[in-house]
């Protein structure tokens, strides 16, 4: 039986100096048919160059979407995974280009779809039991996490772990049934509206632990506003609000 065709979709804005070291994590597993697509935002740092010099020294197995401007992580990942699916992939994963999500898990992400055709998605956690979060994070960075994740199970009631999280493996199906097109949220809220979507349509999400490691180059995405969404966001889905 031909292997399935696995995308992983990585969003980037000023991320020259891990991008080379991503990619070179990525192209060494031990996945059959791995694809790779980074989505790059017109990066001033010339994280988009690097791309297409990655993609002509890896040719048919990265791919690079050139977008004209920084408008979220949400549109971001909507382009690429729209990109994706058009492209004929079976399994999508969602990854950080900042090396916080341990590429040695995504065979494990793959194999646990293989194996449970119930799954609708695999979800890298940092809060099942295996999982943890960088020794280096302080601890105010820990207790937000926590805590985001606390309030936006309480209001939505998606019964995992790691809510928030951005390492995700989804099967190609599930994401045609989710609509992600339409998905409007941005930012870090993307990922909850994804997992509520599919939580409503009676899908399992499934997680497995990760070590989730500080940024290695570079600085973080999170803003106020981005926050600001986040803390709004589940009582949008919650009540039906246009977002």
């Amino acid at each position: 039986m031909a292997s399935e065709r696995v995308t992983v979709v990585v969003p980037t804005y000023n991320e020259r100096d891990n991008l080379p070291k991503l990619i070179g994590l990525l192209t060494a597993l031990d996945v059959p048919d791995l694809h790779v697509l980074v989505v790059d935002d017109n990066s001033p740092d010339g994280t988009g160059k690097v791309a297409d010099e990655l993609a002509a020294a890896h040719p048919g197995t990265i791919g690079v979407l050139h977008r004209t401007e920084k408008d979220g992580l949400g549109r971001a990942y909507v382009a690429g995974i729209t990109r994706a699916l058009d492209e004929g992939a079976d399994v999508v994963i969602q990854m950080d280009a900042d090396l916080s999500h341990p590429s040695e898990v995504v065979p494990t992400m793959v194999r646990i779809l293989g194996e449970n055709p119930e799954a609708a998605a695999v979800i890298g956690s940092r809060y099942v039991p295996g999982g943890s979060l960088a020794g280096d994070w302080p601890w105010h960075r820990k207790a937000l996490s926590a805590w985001a994740n606390f309030y936006v199970n309480t209001i939505l009631r998606l019964r995992v772990k790691d809510a928030t999280a951005g390492f995700k493996a989804w099967r190609a199906g599930t994401l045609r049934a989710i609509d992600v097109p339409s998905i409007r949220s941005n930012g870090y809220s993307f990922q909850v509206e994804m997992n509520y979507r599919a939580v409503q349509k009676g899908m399992r999400l499934v997680e497995t632990p990760i070590r989730f490691e500080e940024r290695a180059e570079g600085v973080s995405k999170m803003s106020l506003k981005v926050q600001l969404e986040s803390a709004l966001m589940p009582w949008k889905l919650l009540f039906g609000k246009q977002l």
